[in-house]
This record gives C-alpha cells, sequence and structure tokens, in this order.
C-alpha cells in the first residue's frame, strides 16, 4: 500500500499547498512527506512539483500525474464503498428516466416493490419523450428502447422488444388483410414522426428475403399511444411494440397482419454512465425491473395470440432499421 499512500500524499501536497499543511492532513511530519515525495519524484524519473517559498504547485508533467492519481484514488474508495456496501442495506437517490408511455405502464409499477424491499432508497423518476443526457443531466439510470450507441453509456439487457404489424379487425373487414408486405402499399398506414423517427418505409423479414416497402397514410403523429388508439379505432395499419398493446391483442381490440414477417427488433436495455464500479443500488434496481419483466416478458405471455417470434431477422437489417430510425423504434 506504498505507493497508495505516496499518490495520496501528493494530492494533498497539491490539494494543500505546502508540505506543512499536507503532513497536518496526513498526520505526519513535513520532513517525512519531503522525503517521500522526492522518492516518489527518482522513481518516476519527473519533477512533479515546482517549489517556491510561497507554495507548491504542479509542473506540467505533475498535473497529468495529479489526474491519475486522483482517478485512482476515487477508484479504491469506490471498490472499498462497494464491498462495505454489500454488508449493509443501499441508501440515496436513484435518479431514473424513461420514456412516458412505457414508464407509466411498465417502470412505475415495478417500483413499490423494490421500494418496499429497499426503504432506505429514493428513486425520482423523470418521463419523459426526450432522449435525454444522463452525463450532463446527472441521471444515473436511463430505460430506452433500441437505444443508439453512445460510448459514454453502459447497456444492460433488460427485455425483448417485440415490434408488430397490426390493425383492428374492422379496418381488415372492410380494406382486407395484407397477404405479402407489397400489399402494405395499397393500405392506410399511420406513421410516427418525431426526433429521431420520420418513418417512410417500413423494413420487414420474410423467411426468405428482406421487404422494404414505402408507406403512406392519413395520420402522421408524433405519440405512439395515439397511434395505438387511431389503429384501435379503425384508422389503418400500424407498427407497435407489444408492451404497449398486448392487453389489445388479448382481447381481440387489434389483430396482428403478416404474422410470418418480422420486423427489426430494437430491445429494452437499461443505460448507465460509463463507469468501471456500477453503484450497488442501481445494479439492485437493474436486476429487479429485469426479473420483473422476466425472460419472456408479461406483456406477451398475457396475449392469446399464440404467435410465435417468427423467422429471425439478420443482425444487418436491424442495424440499418435503428441507424434509419436515430436509434429509436416506433412504440
Amino acid at each position: 500500500m506504498d505507493r497508495l499512500t505516496d499518490l495520496a500524499l501528493y494530492v494533498a501536497v497539491v490539494d494543500t499547498g505546502s508540505m506543512s499543511a499536507a503532513a497536518r492532513r496526513l498526520e505526519t511530519t513535513p520532513a517525512q512527506v519531503s522525503k517521500r515525495l522526492q522518492l516518489l519524484e527518482a522513481s518516476l524519473g519527473a519533477r512533479l512539483l515546482h517549489r517556491t517559498t510561497r507554495r507548491l504547485t504542479p509542473t506540467t508533467e505533475g498535473e497529468r500525474f495529479l489526474e491519475r492519481c486522483r482517478n485512482i484514488l476515487e477508484e479504491v474508495r469506490e471498490a472499498e464503498a462497494e464491498i462495505r456496501a454489500e454488508q449493509s442495506q443501499p441508501a440515496g437517490i436513484i435518479k431514473l428516466t424513461a420514456s412516458a408511455s412505457f414508464g407509466r405502464r411498465h417502470i412505475a409499477p415495478a417500483l413499490p416493490q423494490f421500494l418496499a424491499r429497499y426503504p432506505a432508497v429514493q428513486i425520482h423518476l423523470l418521463l419523459t419523450d426526450a432522449v435525454v443526457d444522463l452525463v450532463e443531466e446527472g441521471l444515473d439510470l436511463a430505460i430506452r428502447i433500441g437505444a443508439a450507441p453512445d460510448s459514454r453509456l453502459v447497456a444492460f439487457p433488460l427485455a425483448v422488444n417485440r415490434r408488430v404489424l397490426c390493425a383492428s379487425p374492422a379496418y381488415l373487414a372492410t380494406h382486407g388483410r395484407p397477404q405479402t408486405p407489397e400489399d402494405l402499399a395499397g393500405h392506410n398506414c399511420l406513421l410516427l414522426d418525431r426526433p429521431g423517427i420520420r418513418e417512410q418505409s417500413w423494413r420487414l423479414q420474410g423467411p426468405t428475403q428482406l421487404h422494404r416497402v414505402k408507406v403512406r397514410g392519413n395520420l402522421v403523429v408524433n405519440n405512439g399511444e395515439v397511434i395505438g388508439a387511431a389503429a384501435e379505432a379503425g384508422l389503418g395499419i400500424a407498427i407497435k411494440s407489444t408492451w404497449d398493446i398486448g392487453e389489445a391483442l388479448g382481447a381481440g381490440r387489434l389483430e396482428r397482419v403478416l404474422p410470418d414477417y418480422r420486423l427489426p427488433e430494437a430491445d429494452l436495455v437499461a443505460l448507465t454512465p460509463h463507469r468501471r464500479h456500477l453503484q450497488r443500488k442501481v445494479r439492485l434496481l437493474i436486476d429487479h425491473l429485469k426479473q420483473h419483466f422476466g425472460p419472456e416478458p408479461y406483456w406477451d405471455r398475457e396475449t392469446t395470440t399464440g404467435e410465435g417470434r417468427g423467422p429471425a431477422a439478420p443482425q444487418p437489417a436491424a442495424e440499418d432499421g435503428a441507424r434509419e430510425n436515430g436509434g429509436q423504434t416506433a412504440d
């Protein structure tokens, strides 16, 4: 631990600006601080401090070394705190964000059980359809669907997100049921248009090939719930996630269209700011949500359609679809 002690000593000298002040902070003598600092510089082969009669300040090399020292010491403190936390109940605030619709339907109902189990934890939940910057806003966790890659964030898979074509029985009785993806061009398609998502064509993976169909319709809206309600009202065909319409499918208010064709999927993930040690309370919440949703999400188990996930879509198609929609999905 001598090297860690030396790093802490160097940081204390820079923070206090003098060896005597650093010695008081570390409960040692100025002579001992001076000796350890000289040995550290000798081992590094670099001068770390400018020494004047008034104050000690870092050299250019010392500034770079200082930043690394602070990071190393912080990592050690976090590791020690994590081990201690394993022996006690988690506490503190978790700042969490999710989309308004998914958060209201599926995140909020999962929280009471978690908070009852960990009463010292507080959750600050921000429901918004805007893509919030976790790093800039100081958030601990975001629940997103089809999140675009961000090198500053770490993604933890939570659940599969199945997306299906659907319409009401009344619409299909009046306008007919599409038999091929190309038939969609002749139907009224309900389209989503919001930042990062502008639907002009739909991509469907069939048993043997990928189909890309240009679509149009008389309703373009920036809210997925409105599209779901319009589909139930018989206005047209929509792309919806089963977490949003699972109950409507089970009750028969909506029916799947072209069930043998699969849409590009963008699964449900938990995003955290990139850090080597994840806070225990955040990790526990991620684990809780994953268990709450289940290996096969409960909203899929509750449907009575009996239809499977369909043929597997090649990964490039899903990646292309995510890029086309700015990394988000139509709800």
